[in-house]
């Protein structure tokens, strides 16, 4: 298992908007969580909380690119992810060295992204399921046919375009995107049946990819443990993301992008000789 540390160059995510905008804070910061045991450093310019907005291009390259170099800089082997669904950006993150790319859209909003994917063989790529957009994805979600079914479809057609471009199986991770476009029950649904987005069909054939969740605070945490009218706020969710870290844990979940990677670290350290398959 992998633990992905999150750094949010942005004044207003959800947990931890505005703490980060400043080189000096952001570094601190990053060093903590390689400190604590993460794997990666996931780095995101854009908020994409529920009802968030677009910034732009040179906006989002002004908050990310500066974080970039210096972690590389200072933390040269710490594999580096780019939060990001922008050309522009992703290819700048790349350019610096960044192994990872994590769009929201998977590929939906800039399809040229691909391209990128082509030319540096060493990256990879993770599909996230999004119903809708962050402005508009909180507003009644409705799933006809199950919100896992159509994960799965979703999946289903994302692997295929990537496979149709010449993108290797192995270079591809799938995240069923809980908290967007999800209810409370929604997300209750995709982490009772974290196995079944392992396995993707395309045709008749099955291949089998590494999962990632983001959970970490997330505001079904909030409703659940407080209530639909009145949730627990983000910085009261800490114990409830701790247990269902560990549920990840225990259903094999490849990736765990979190805010607080010393508990994850502490839990894979307790688990691993009782159950025996966490070690990277």
């Amino acid at each position: 298992m992998k633990i992905v540390g999150i750094i949010n160059i942005t004044p207003d995510s959800f947990y931890d908007g505005g703490k980060y905008l400043e080189l000096f804070n952001a570094m601190k910061h990053v060093e903590k969580l390689i400190e604590e045991g993460a794997d990666i450093i996931d780095i995101g310019g854009e908020s994409t909380r529920p009802g968030s907005n677009p910034i732009t291009v040179e906006e989002e390259i002004n908050r990310v690119i500066p974080i970039i170099k210096e972690i590389k800089k200072n933390f040269p082997k710490i594999t580096l992810s780019i939060d990001s669904y922008k050309y522009e950006v992703v290819n700048q993150a790349i350019d610096l060295g960044v192994e990872i790319i994590n769009d929201i859209y998977a590929l939906r909003y800039s399809k040229n992204i691909v391209d990128l994917l082509k030319k540096y063989k060493n990256v990879k790529i993770i599909l996230m399921h999004m119903k809708g957009t962050p402005q508009s994805m909180q507003i009644n979600p409705q799933y006809p046919i199950g919100v896992v079914e159509e994960i799965k479809d979703f999946f289903s057609e994302r692997v295929e375009f990537m496979l149709q471009h010449g993108i290797e199986k192995e270079r591809i991770i799938l995240d069923p995107g809980i908290g967007f476009g999800k209810t409370t029950q929604n997300n209750i649904e995709i982490l009772k049946n974290l196995e079944k987005f392992k396995e993707v069909k395309i045709n008749t054939t099955y291949f089998s990819f590494p999962l990632l969740i983001g959970l970490s605070r997330k505001s079904f945490i909030g409703r659940i443990l407080g209530s639909e009218e009145s949730p627990l706020a983000p910085e009261e969710r800490y114990e409830g993301t701790i247990v269902l870290h560990t549920y990840c844990i225990l259903k094999k979940v490849d990736y765990l992008r979190v805010h607080d990677v010393k508990p994850v670290k502490q839990a894979i350290k307790l688990l691993e000789p009782i159950i025996g398959y966490l070690k990277n």
